[in-house]
């Protein structure tokens, strides 16, 4: 996984609230297990018209935001079903990062899982900083003091220590798995050298 420290861009701001798994991504893309090509379905029925055709007032179809790396969300962003392809669609499309004043609790944790960093803040700091995404302003998160930094403010945000080292030091469950190889070997020669019937089969 990415490491994830500091991070600077023009955010893209979705003013909508309770955008839901399904909204971000469809469940026709539902099929693959890669976590690479779901960019492109990314908010695919507010990105297609119905013949397919991209719909240029959309935000993220717009140039700059079309490589926007942060995302400013209406409240309770990710809710619905628990569908892991929803963090996937968007660290595909260029998402690093997405500021709202709630989520849902697994996109949420998923999100971490990913490579994203999901901010919550109070609401009108996510009014505020739309500002600068229509003024095409960048904004800047850095992770390890945990500010968001914008004009010449600076706002604290909150974030789990564990979760936090996990991005910081691009770890994803699998990487977390590897770290403890040793001791996973150690177990398993312990277990031959004093417990070995519990290694044979019926």
């Amino acid at each position: 996984m990415e490491k994830f420290t500091n991070l600077k861009s023009i955010p893209s701001y979705l003013s909508l609230q309770n955008i839901d798994t399904d909204m971000i991504i469809p469940k026709q893309f539902l099929k693959t297990i890669k976590r690479t090509g779901l960019g492109k379905s990314l908010f695919y029925e507010m990105r297609y018209d119905e013949n397919g055709k991209i719909i240029q007032d959309f935000i993220l179809n717009k140039e700059p935001y079309n490589k926007s790396r942060i995302l400013l969300a209406g409240k309770n962003f990710g809710c619905g079903s628990s569908r892991e392809h929803a963090p996937w669609a968007l660290s595909d499309f260029g998402i690093k990062c997405v500021i709202s004043s709630s989520f849902a609790d697994i996109f949420y944790n998923n999100c971490f899982k990913n490579g994203i960093l999901p901010i919550k803040i109070d609401e009108q700091i996510v009014v505020e900083l739309s500002e600068y995404s229509k003024r095409k302003k960048e904004i800047e998160i850095d992770l390890e003091k945990q500010e968001i930094k914008y004009g010449n403010k600076v706002i604290k945000f909150e974030v789990d220590s564990f979760k936090k080292k996990c991005l910081i030091e691009g770890l994803d469950d699998i990487a977390l798995s590897l770290e403890k190889t040793s001791q996973i070997d150690n177990f398993e020669k312990n277990i031959k050298e004093n417990s070995p019937w519990l290694l044979k089969n019926d």
